[in-house]
């Protein structure tokens, strides 16, 4: 089963690296909300996380609480989890996270659960660029669309979608995965949020010297 734990109360889940994405949307409780919008990618969870996420104008990292993974050295390495208490020696949940591969496999990933008792998801044409400072959870282009999806209180993700108020509803979840057969990478192509431009088989950014060298120790 790839919902290893959930937990409403602590507002966290536990799932394995190759959950898809909108399994996870579908395994939780009405009114819990995971840190990606409901868009199936490849990878899965684990893909997810080891690109940094995808579409969050939020700080990613503080979402994922903890990853156990498989290191190139085949060495499995578990950082973090639901608690972190008393912790000593180095957190390698954040280094992991946005490293495209390069620290390893997610073979678990503990995600932050966050409460909204309404949300929307609205697309408009234009462009992420024209829209300047965003309030919406999420946001991204796809050719000549943007896309927003916000959850709270419904005056706050009224506000949080005023910036495309020309907008139409997308009442269902997005299945992306066909157009990226030779997996989901860096480049220039349609679909693009606030870091990247994502391509089929695209490339991971350069890593830099230190940042490989945490990789060789592990």
């Amino acid at each position: 089963m790839p919902i290893l734990d959930l937990s409403p109360g602590d507002q966290t889940v536990t799932v394995s690296g190759d959950t898809p994405l909108l399994e996870v949307y579908a395994a939780l409780p009405a009114g819990l909300f995971p840190p990606f919008p409901p868009v199936e990618l490849p990878g899965g969870v684990g893909g997810l996380v080891a690109r940094g996420g995808f579409a969050q104008t939020f700080f990613f990292g503080a979402e994922v609480l903890g990853v156990t993974f498989r290191a190139p050295s085949g060495r499995v390495i578990r950082a973090g989890g639901r608690t972190v208490k008393n912790v000593q020696g180095y957190d390698l949940t954040r280094p992991f996270v946005g490293s495209f591969g390069q620290l390893g496999e997610a073979l678990e990933v503990t995600l932050r659960l966050r409460p909204g008792p309404h949300a929307r998801h609205v697309v408009a044409p234009g462009s992420l660029e024209a829209l300047g400072h965003l309030t919406a959870r999420f946001a991204w282009q796809d050719g000549e669309e943007v896309h927003l999806l916000h959850f709270g209180h419904a005056r706050e993700v009224g506000r949080a979608l005023a910036a495309l108020p020309e907008a139409r509803e997308v009442e269902e979840p997005l299945d992306l995965t066909a157009r990226f057969p030779g997996g989901i990478g860096v480049g220039e192509g349609a679909l693009r949020d606030l870091r990247f431009g994502w391509a089929n088989g695209g490339e991971a950014p350069p890593v830099p010297p230190l940042f490989a060298r945490l990789a060789a120790s592990l």
